[in-house]
């Protein structure tokens, strides 16, 4: 599709043709975007606004690119898909699916747990589809277990589910929920639904000694971009969450490797590399001893508006440590001035909770002492 191509095709693409992404043309430039799921939940354009508005840069991959190297550039860029060129032509395309599907022997090695994200962000099942939505943007995630109050695992709302929803909604020739039950008076707002209108049960799960391999099989045979983990002793509690992502990390990560930063949209960046984020990164965290960095995460948005040729960009720097999740966000014109605007804020945030804890443990000592006393 070109950039001219009206939102509304391309949502409906998406869920009838159940794709990782649609690839975007730009004739003039020759330049190629791609349109996910997760593109159109964070957009606020009309189903008439031309594809181009929405569509996201991507790394561009060569024929002869290898294995690993495109499994970190889909990996750092958070993609699902990307553009093969051979020499200035458009080739074709390689999706998450078909690289895990080509390395999917070579998996057994690990299990889930060397690769599964514990650090999970769920919704309760009182929860509307709006406060889903803003949970999925906010936390830059693409699925969202539902759980009841106790924390039993109900079901799992992803991006994906919420554009299908909306394509299917807006569709119908009359007012009715998901279960096809009719209502009375005028459709009520999409964002005020249940979000167990959205949301899929049963839910497919595995567990963290299950072989990475037999995982990410059941993600490709059912079209799934992610797995719940649930623990070995059983039951339905949410012990973490394994994705396609996740697994391309791992296929990327040197065995040194002890931190985790994946970086989308890096080519905004115009003096900084990956190892210099990493280690500015690691500086930071080592200012609280008492927090040992798992792993980080820095997403870049250019907008449009710019001055003097550089965009304006919104970076937001997330870090995961064995104890809790911080984030620094920046907004300055140019990648790089962004980048330092929002390590700055992480460094204030992680400083202001290292001396809320250290108010927090003199107040449990003096408590102490007065009780003794």
């Amino acid at each position: 599709m070109d950039v001219e191509t009206r939102l509304g095709r391309v949502r409906s693409s998406l869920e009838a043709e159940d794709t990782d992404g649609v690839l975007v043309t730009d004739p003039g430039t020759d330049e190629v975007a791609v349109v996910t799921a997760r593109d159109l939940l964070g957009s606020h354009c009309s189903d008439d606004t031309g594809a181009g508005r929405v569509a996201a840069s991507v790394p561009e991959l060569r024929r002869g690119t290898g294995v690993r190297e495109a499994a970190r550039l889909l990996a750092e860029n958070r993609t699902t898909v990307a553009p093969v060129f051979e020499g200035e032509e458009l080739w074709g395309s390689l999706t998450r699916a078909a690289l895990l599907e080509a390395v999917r022997d070579r998996l057994d090695a690990l299990d889930v747990e060397d690769v599964v994200t514990r650090e999970v962000v769920t919704v309760t099942t009182d929860a509307t589809v709006g406060e889903a939505v803003d949970e999925l943007r906010e936390n830059d995630v693409s699925r969202l277990p539902v759980v009841e109050p106790d924390g039993r695992l109900t079901g799992i709302v992803t991006t994906s589910d919420v554009v299908e929803f909306v394509v299917d909604e807006r569709e119908a020739p009359s007012t009715g929920d998901r279960r096809g039950e009719k209502r009375r008076g005028e459709k009520p707002r999409l964002l005020d639904l249940p979000v167990t209108d959205v949301s899929s049960d049963p839910v497919e799960t595995t567990t963290p000694g299950a072989a990475l391999g037999d995982a990410v099989g059941a993600m490709l045979d059912r079209g799934y971009d992610g797995l719940v983990v649930t623990p070995e002793s059983g039951g339905d509690l949410v012990a973490g969450v394994v994705t396609k992502t996740d697994v391309l990390r791992a296929l990327v990560e040197d065995e040194g490797d002890t931190v985790r930063v994946g970086i989308t949209d890096p080519e905004l960046l115009e003096t900084t590399d990956r190892g210099e984020i990493a280690g500015r990164i690691g500086e930071i965290a080592g200012k609280d001893s008492d927090v040992d960095l798992i792993e980080a995460r820095v997403r870049f948005q250019r907008h449009l508006e710019d001055r003097r040729g550089r965009s304006l960009v919104r970076c937001v720097v997330r870090v995961w440590t064995d104890d809790e999740r911080l984030a620094g966000t920046g907004e300055e014109y140019g990648a790089d001035a962004a980048l330092d605007l929002a390590l700055d804020t992480l460094e204030r945030n992680l400083l202001d909770r290292k001396g809320e804890r250290s108010d927090e443990e003199y107040r449990g000592r003096l408590l102490e002492k007065l009780d003794e006393l």
